[in-house]
């Protein structure tokens, strides 16, 4: 059976709990992502959505200069490289989200997307 590590994305940008909602949706959009993780020292303290953005931000009508962490989900759900795919489809159905951050030591070393677990089908 695959691991994580077979599949994850390991080229992982971030922003920082200094950085506000502004700057993370720049970033998202010059990435071309729908996910950014949250790091501090190295670890990793939460992620932001598109979806995020758009529901605890835009919606609540707060400014772009709204803290990240205003809006961040730090309730992480994440896999290791050394978890198998079925583990990471498992918590993607269970939990309903489409983006899982691989941790190792509590940092991010990759990310694994619903999209990658359904490319290996």
């Amino acid at each position: 059976m695959l691991q994580v590590r077979d599949m994850m994305t390991t080229n992982i940008d971030y922003c920082t709990p200094l950085d506000n909602v502004y700057e993370a949706a720049v970033k998202m959009k010059d990435l071309h992502v729908d996910v950014i993780p949250i790091v501090q020292n190295n670890k990793l303290v939460g992620v932001v959505t598109d979806r995020d953005l758009v529901v605890r931000c835009m919606a609540e009508k707060h400014p772009g200069s709204t803290k990240i962490t205003d809006v961040m989900s730090d309730h992480l759900v994440t896999v290791t490289p050394q978890d198998r795919v079925d583990k990471a489809a498992q918590l993607m159905s269970q939990y309903e989200i489409y983006h899982l951050p691989v941790v190792e030591n509590g940092q991010i070393v990759g990310m694994v997307s619903l999209v990658d677990l359904s490319s290996q089908e």
